[in-house]
């Protein structure tokens, strides 16, 4: 490809071609061409696209390989990814454009067929002086995929730096707002802002909001799902609180996992939520695919046991990055099976771009894990298909849903003010855990060590392009059925406009309810009792410490004494129960409380 060829499709659609998969497209979307001409125009030694999970980083960057080799710029390439089925799948797209990557190499020269290696981090990490050897005998082109890997550990942050440092050319890509943590990361430019803060520069940026705009990416449709969640702690006390609901972190925490817990009933509604928005989204898109991330093999197992109980069919069960692993994904790909369950390692780079429908089963929360994970999901074949992500109520990933389309860089540095949290200033420990491969245990369990006892699930709202729609419902209700039914092959102002018309009648509905007739979710905001969360809070406060203190005067465990005082004084569970409700149950304990001195 020439200068002049490079610059020649400027008339294209931005999205031209619908679907580019990897290292197969014969044109150059919008944004590619874009990179192409700013590379070829400067010709930098280190270049840093920045593009949204299934922008196509992987078309861009074989084109440019091709070109550099072309025109005796290098004479080899070296790609280093994250994982090992990604470095293979790196090598099958490059074969494809007539560039041959050996990803079984490991040492001493190179056959004569191949043009460059596919390596992961981890391999560099081990061996850095074979790789920067073979960069100082040939002008070689290093692919950097998923660039903020280099900065996983010191080690192999180290390690790139000292195998890629003699290299002709360097091309960084990552799709992801980079690290939460401030561990620079190899070949990138920081530059200082106003703030006195380093942040990352990039060369090209195609982030989710244009990509959007271009119909190159899926616009994501987030259903959110709350529910009351019982679970026994450490010190053995029994608690209740409702998902979504304001409450400490470890509560949240232990909410959470309780939520996911495959014995309860949360998982199950969910499941079967998400089952009937697949056969929704396959009426037009008949290949559509669905995808459970899960936080560990023995969740998985369990995932894919309830799927099959739901809907009658197997589901692909993907448990490590190893060769079966990486088979079964490209077998899942092929086929037109309904359901996938994973653990972590696809929710990066892995490219099913049928997959429509996901659910965020873990309890990862780094920003960058979960645009990683949604990342499966965006990847556009043809314009108007729709994606949908089943998440928990969660704080975190509420947030991280409603800001889709704001663009981050890595800051290396991080001022901290006193009482202001960061919800990205993560421990290095958890994003440590967001970028393992493999899915060993992880003592997560013992960190929360707690028994989850029972849970259910509400559907909670609709997430999409930074607005939030529909009122609580239960599962199997009209009102969720209105949302699980939106059609898959829309456009996204079609979407918005369909949301808001869905939330309108589910209003109008409720309104012509008598009060007596409906439960407190369905019940207008204007007809709720005017509690706040504030008070709320106090008052199951206020109960579970007098619960507290009758324990020890009657020798019963908390258990027992919430569930007679349900008996006695009726209503739900507390994390559930009216502000009047509350109270009636605090006079009761302290009457038997008075009885007992």
């Amino acid at each position: 490809m020439t200068t002049t060829a490079a610059s020649s499709s400027h008339h294209l659609s931005p999205a031209f071609p619908g679907r580019a998969p990897w290292g197969t497209a014969s044109k150059l979307r919008a944004w590619q061409q874009g990179a192409m001409e700013k590379y070829i125009q400067e010709q930098p030694r280190d270049f840093l696209a920045v593009a949204t999970p299934g922008a196509g980083k992987t078309t861009f960057a074989l084109t440019l390989a091709s070109w550099l080799l072309h025109h005796h710029v290098v004479q080899q390439v070296t790609v280093v990814a994250p994982t090992e089925h990604l470095k293979k799948q790196w090598a099958e797209a490059a074969a494809r454009i007539g560039i041959k990557l050996d990803p079984e190499y490991s040492a001493g020269p190179l056959g004569k067929d191949y043009q460059g290696v596919a390596v992961t981090y981890a391999g560099v990490g081990v061996r850095p002086m074979l790789h920067r050897n073979r960069v100082e005998q040939r002008k070689t082109l290093v692919i950097l995929d998923e660039i903020h890997h280099a900065g996983d550990s010191k080690s192999w942050g180290e390690a790139c730096l000292e195998a890629f440092e003699p290299a002709t050319r360097r091309l960084a890509l990552t799709g992801t707002p980079f690290r939460s943590d401030t561990n620079p990361i190899p070949f990138v430019t920081y530059e200082e802002g106003n703030d006195g803060i380093r942040r990352s520069a990039a060369d090209y940026t195609y982030g989710y909001g244009n990509a959007l705009a271009d119909h190159v990416v899926r616009p994501v449709i987030f259903l959110s799902y709350s529910g009351n969640m019982r679970w026994r702690t450490k010190a053995g006390d029994e608690i209740a609180a409702r998902l979504g609901e304001p409450m400490t972190k470890d509560a949240i925490s232990q909410a959470w996992r309780t939520a996911l817990d495959p014995r309860g009933e949360w998982m199950p509604s969910v499941l079967r939520a998400a089952d009937q928005r697949l056969t929704e989204v396959r009426k037009a898109i008949p290949d559509a695919g669905a995808l459970v991330i899960a936080s560990d093999q023995d969740s998985a197992r369990a995932y894919a046991k309830l799927i099959r109980e739901i809907t009658g069919s197997r589901a692909t069960l993907v448990l490590s990055d190893d060769t079966g692993a990486s088979k079964r994904i490209d077998d899942f790909s092929g086929s037109n099976d309904r359901w996938m369950v994973a653990v972590r390692m696809v929710s990066e780079g892995v490219d099913v771009p049928r997959l429509a429908v996901g659910v965020y089963a873990t309890t990862i929360s780094t920003p960058l894990f979960f645009a990683q994970a949604v990342g499966r999901f965006v990847r556009s074949r043809r314009r108007g298909e729709t994606a949908s992500v089943f998440l928990p109520t969660v704080p975190d990933l509420l947030t991280f849903a409603n800001e889709m389309e704001v663009e981050r860089d890595h800051a290396l540095d991080k001022p901290k003010k006193e009482g202001e949290e960061d919800p990205y200033a993560e421990s290095e420990k958890e994003m440590e855990e967001a970028n393992k491969e493999q899915d060993e245990d992880t003592g997560e369990q013992e960190q929360f060590s707690f028994e989850a006892l029972e849970s259910e699930a509400v559907f909670d709202r609709v997430l999409y392009d930074g607005a939030e729609f529909g009122m609580q419902a239960h599962p199997g209700s009209e009102e969720e059925q209105d949302y699980l039914g939106i059609p898959g092959l829309l456009e996204p102002d079609q979407v918005q406009m369909l949301l808001q018309k869905r939330q309108a009648r589910q209003i109008a509905h409720s309104r012509k309810k008598p009060d007596s007739e409906a439960d407190l979710l369905e019940l207008p905001a204007e007809r709720r009792p005017v509690v706040s969360h504030k008070e709320m809070m106090e008052l199951r406060k206020q109960l579970n410490t007098m619960v507290s203190a009758y324990v020890h005067q009657s020798g019963k465990p908390h258990g027992v004494i919430h569930t007679e005082l349900r008996r006695v004084c009726g209503g739900p569970p507390s994390a559930e129960a009216t502000a009047g409700q509350l109270r009636q149950r605090i006079a009761k304990v302290q009457e038997w409380a008075t009885r007992m001195r």
